[in-house]
C-alpha cells in the first residue's frame, strides 16, 4: 500500500481501538463512575486529573487541556506522526498496513533531523552488533560467554544483544559508509574523534553489547561488557547525548509496561544486568536506571504506570544506602514501596546464579520488608545497642520515619519494637515521640499553607471573557455542524474569530469540510499536527449545548465577536486620534473622531 491510508481502514481501527485499553499499555487508569481517571502524562501532577471517557472514546485532561481519542493520544506520547500512529495500532488490534516508509512522514515533533539520524545510526549499529555476534566467528567467543553466563538464544535475540569488533575503526568506516556525518556519529557516543588528526575511531571494542532502548523501544545507547581482560572498566556505557539521558531512562520499560499494567507493580532494580537476570528468572516487570540515581522524572513515569513499586538493590553497604534514598523519594511521592533485600552482599544477578530462580522469586520479591520495616533495619546496621549513643540514635531515626507518616496501629506495633530491641520503656518513647510530632506539626502546617497558597495560584484560572466564551461556543457548533462554516463564509463576516489560533482552527476546519464534507470531531483532531490546536478543538468540542437553540447561540456568537471586533477598531482609532493631535494634525484628528462616532453607533445598533 501507498500514499495515503483509505478512511475506511482509519475508521476500522479506530473504532476497534478501545481508548482504556489502548492508553492503559502507557499509564494506570483507576475507574471512578463512568470514566477512568489517572496521572496526566503530558504536564506533572500529583492529583489524577487526566480522564478518559470509554462511552464517548476520548480523553481529555482537565489540567493542561491536552485531548483527543485513540489515535491522537499515541500520537502525543510517542511523539509520532498519525500515518504511523495508525499503524501502530493497526498492528495492535491485527490489521498490518504495508505502506512503504517513504510513504510516512519522517519527520517527528521529538527529535531534530540530526537526532533522527543519530537514532537511525543506533539502530543500524545495533543489528551490525547483533549480526556479528550471532552470525560470525568473531562473534563466537562471546555468543559462548552469554550462553554460559545463563542466557538462552531466544533471550538474546529478544534483547537484541551483540558483539562488537575489536578493531579500533570498524564500526567508524561503515557508518561513513553507509552515509552518516560521523560529526553527528562522535556527538552521539558511537564514535571517538581523535583531537591530534581531528580521525575517528570506535568507543566500543571488544565487548559484548548491550542495546539500552526509550520506552518507545528505540535504541538511544549501548552498554558494552569487556568478557577477557582485566585492565579495562568491565562496563563502558554511551555518553550523555541529545537522544540519551540518563535521568530520564528506565531500562526494559518499552518490554516491561504491559506486564506492570497486568500485575499493577514495578520492580525497580539498580543496573540493566538485574533486569536482565530477572527476565531470565520469569519476572518481567523489572526496570532499571541506568547508571545513576533515581530522579523526580523516573519517578514520574513510574507513577504513571503504577502505585506499588518494589525496590530491589543489591544487598552490599552502597546497595542499602541507594535503596534507603530511593525508597525515601518513593514514599514522599505517596507510592506504596516495599523493599526486598537480599543477603550476602549478593546483586540480583549473583543471587539467582547461587540460589535459583525459583527462591529470587519466591524468597525474595514475595516477601519484600516494609517501609518502616526497612527504615528500621536501616537504621540498625553497624550499630551496637552496649553503647547508649547508637541506642539513643537508632531511637531518633526510627521515630522521625514513623512521625507524621503511620498509622496508629504501626505506630504502636513499632514502637513496641523498638523498647523491646533497646530496653527503653515504651512510656518513654511515646513521649519522644509526642515531642517530634508536635515539631512536625508546625513545619508541616507552615509548609502546607506555603504549598496551597502556591497550589492555588496555579490552580487559579483566568476566567473566560465574553468573547472567549464566544469563539469557543461558535467553533464547538462549527465542528458538529458543517453548515455552520458554510453560512459563515458567504456571510460579511467570513473570518469570525479574534484569536489567532482559533483563525489557524478555523482554516483548517474548512479544508477538512472541503476533503471529507461531514462533520466529524474525531478524525479532524487527527489531521492537526499541532498538539496545542488540537486542544482548542477538544475544549469547543467537550462544551455542552442545546441543539434546539443552536441557531440562537450561534447568532449571539457572531454578535458578541463583531462587537469586539468594532470595540478593538475604535480603540485603535482613539489612539490614532491622540497622535494626530500630538502632530498638530487637526483635520486628520476630525476625520478620526467622526469615524469612531459612526462606530459607537454601529455598537448600539449590535
Amino acid at each position: 500500500m501507498t500514499g495515503k491510508i483509505p478512511e475506511e481502514m482509519i475508521e476500522q481501527i479506530r473504532s476497534q481501538s478501545d481508548i482504556v485499553d489502548v492508553i492503559s499499555d502507557y499509564m494506570q487508569l483507576t475507574k471512578r463512575g463512568r470514566n477512568w481517571f489517572g496521572l496526566c502524562p503530558f504536564h506533572g501532577e500529583n492529583t489524577p486529573s487526566f480522564s478518559v471517557s470509554q462511552d464517548k472514546q476520548i480523553f481529555h485532561c482537565f489540567g493542561c487541556g491536552a485531548g483527543g481519542n485513540a489515535i491522537t493520544f499515541v500520537m502525543d506520547i510517542e511523539n509520532i506522526t498519525f500515518p504511523d500512529a495508525v499503524v501502530k495500532l493497526g498492528s495492535r488490534v491485527g490489521i498490518n498496513l504495508d505502506i512503504q516508509s517513504n510513504s510516512l512522514s519522517k519527520e517527528t515533533h521529538a527529535y531534530s533531523k540530526k537526532e533522527e539520524n543519530m537514532l537511525e545510526a543506533h539502530e543500524f549499529t545495533a543489528d551490525f552488533f547483533h549480526h556479528v555476534l550471532m552470525n560470525t566467528e568473531e562473534g563466537e567467543q562471546a555468543l559462548n560467554y552469554l550462553l554460559k553466563r545463563g542466557f538462552t538464544k531466544e533471550h538474546i535475540e529478544t534483547n537484541g544483544i551483540g558483539w562488537s569488533l575489536p578493531g579500533w575503526d570498524t564500526l567508524s568506516v561503515l557508518l561513513k559508509r553507509k552515509g552518516f556525518d560521523l560529526e553527528e556519529m562522535a556527538e552521539c557516543g558511537l564514535i571517538i574523534k581523535r583531537e591530534n588528526d581531528h580521525t575517528y575511531f570506535d568507543r566500543f571494542r571488544g565487548r559484548v553489547m548491550f542495546p539500552i532502548r526509550d520506552e518507545n523501544g528505540k535504541v538511544i545507547a549501548f552498554s558494552g561488557r569487556i568478557i577477557d581482560s582485566i585492565d579495562e572498566a568491565k562496563y563502558l556505557n554511551s555518553p550523555e547525548s541529545p537522544i540519551f539521558h540518563k535521568s530520564q531512562i528506565l531500562f526494559n520499560l518499552d518490554k516491561a509496561r504491559t506486564v506492570i499494567r497486568k500485575k499493577r507493580q514495578v520492580i525497580l532494580m539498580e543496573g540493566f544486568m538485574d533486569v536482565l537476570a530477572a527476565n531470565q528468572a520469569g519476572v518481567y516487570n523489572a526496570v532499571a536506571t541506568m547508571g545513576t540515581s533515581l530522579t523526580p522524572q523516573h519517578i514520574t513515569k513510574l507513577k504513571r504506570l503504577s502505585e506499588q513499586i518494589i525496590v530491589c538493590y543489591d544487598g552490599d553497604n552502597a546497595g542499602w544506602e541507594a535503596a534507603k534514598r530511593a525508597s525515601e523519594m518513593l514514599y514522599a511521592e505517596n507510592l506504596k514501596v516495599e523493599i526486598a533485600v537480599l543477603p550476602e552482599k549478593l546483586d540480583p544477578d549473583d543471587y539467582i546464579k547461587k540460589y535459583g530462580p525459583d527462591s529470587f522469586v519466591q524468597q525474595i520479591l514475595e516477601k519484600p520488608h516494609a517501609y518502616i520495616a526497612f527504615m528500621m533495619m536501616h537504621a540498625r546496621r553497624n550499630k551496637n545497642f552496649q553503647f547508649e549513643n547508637d541506642v539513643l540514635q537508632y531511637t531518633q531515626e526510627v521515630l522521625e520515619q514513623l512521625v507524621g507518616r503511620s498509622s496508629p496501629i504501626e505506630r504502636d506495633l513499632y514502637i513496641k519494637q523498638i523498647a523491646s530491641e533497646t530496653n527503653i520503656s515504651e512510656e518513654a518513647i511515646y513521649a519522644q515521640y509526642r515531642k517530634l510530632d508536635a515539631n512536625n506539626a508546625k513545619n508541616f502546617n507552615r509548609a502546607d499553607n506555603i504549598k496551597q497558597t502556591k497550589k492555588i495560584e496555579l490552580q487559579t484560572k483566568k476566567p473566560l471573557t465574553a468573547t472567549e466564551r464566544a469563539e469557543r461556543l461558535l467553533l464547538s457548533h462549527m465542528l458538529t455542524n458543517d453548515e455552520v462554516v458554510d453560512r459563515i463564509l458567504r456571510s460579511d463576516q467570513s473570518e469570525p474569530f479574534v484569536r489567532d489560533e482559533y483563525s489557524a482552527v478555523f482554516v483548517r476546519l474548512i479544508g477538512f469540510y472541503e476533503e471529507h464534507g461531514t462533520a466529524d470531531y474525531q478524525r479532524f483532531l487527527e489531521i492537526l499536527e499541532d498538539s496545542e490546536l488540537r486542544k482548542i478543538v477538544m475544549e469547543a468540542a467537550l462544551l455542552e449545548h442545546d441543539s434546539e437553540q443552536a441557531e440562537a447561540e450561534i447568532s449571539d456568537c457572531l454578535r458578541q465577536l463583531k462587537k469586539h471586533r468594532i470595540e478593538l477598531e475604535i480603540k485603535k482609532l482613539l489612539h490614532e486620534s491622540q497622535e494626530a493631535e500630538k502632530m498638530h494634525e487637526h483635520k486628520r484628528a476630525l476625520e478620526i473622531a467622526m469615524n469612531i462616532i459612526q462606530l459607537r453607533k454601529s455598537l448600539s445598533t449590535i
